[in-house]
């Protein structure tokens, strides 16, 4: 049953999903993570997998950049294929002192100042929560494995904020609650799931910061983003 974005019949996608916004990331995920994987979308290169992991079926779906993409994957997949549970894997950055490159967040809940909810639905919530259900989950598995992470609030925006001209102004232009990272799709996501009775979390890696300069080797980013995407897998069967 295609959709005008997703090309897969309703069996090729899992119940559960990990949701990186790079397609590449999604095709890496599946070459290293998965057995017995096969391409099940294509459409405007916006790849997807359906494998195993320890046995177990998931699907690695990329979203592309931005609210308004995740938005439209993320619904279409819960909407028309009964997807159960997405986890958004990515990368963040950071204007809290306390964290540092390469750590990893689950997300508590996004803020953003998208008109996406209100077009959408004619609602303006600017905060919305992630599934405690899932959260739940992937913090039992990080403790069986003592694994560091850490849980808080995310901003999403509609602009990369490395690219504002004052990145201080654009940090206070939001409110003080204690934000721990900032991306540009998790509120778009946790929106869908909420609207349908679904379940979204989200886990990033941080790889900038305002108050790091530093400049992460690939080894590091990639080390990084394996554990957290181990994690997703570990969580979401």
């Amino acid at each position: 049953m295609p959709t005008p974005h997703i090309e897969s019949k309703k069996e090729e996608i899992a119940k559960n999903v990990l949701m990186p916004g790079d397609p590449l990331r999604a095709k890496y995920i599946a070459e290293n993570f998965l057995e017995d994987y096969k391409l099940i979308n294509t459409v405007r290169n916006m790849y997807g997998y359906t494998g195993k992991y320890k046995g177990k079926e998931v699907t690695v779906f990329a979203s592309g950049m931005g609210v308004p993409s995740i938005g439209i994957y993320s619904y279409e997949l819960y909407k028309f294929y009964d997807v159960e549970n997405i986890i958004r894997i990515g990368t963040c950055g950071s204007f809290n002192e306390n964290i540092k490159l390469l750590d990893v967040i689950l997300s508590s809940g996004a803020y953003c100042k998208s008109y996406f909810d209100e077009l959408l639905d004619g609602v303006d919530l600017n905060f919305i929560q992630s599934s405690q259900e899932l959260n739940r989950k992937i913090m039992n598995k990080v403790k069986e494995r003592n694994l560091d992470l850490k849980y808080g609030k995310t901003i999403t925006s509609d602009v990369f904020d490395l690219y504002c001209d004052d990145e201080e102004k654009f940090r206070d232009s939001f409110p003080d609650m204690n934000f721990l990272s900032v991306e540009m799709e998790a509120f778009g996501l946790f929106y869908i799931a909420n609207k349908l009775g679904r379940n979204a979390s989200c886990l990033m890696t941080v790889v900038d910061s305002l108050f790091d300069k530093r400049s992460l080797t690939s080894e590091e980013r990639e080390k990084s983003l394996n554990d957290m995407i181990e994690m997703a897998l570990e969580s979401i069967i």
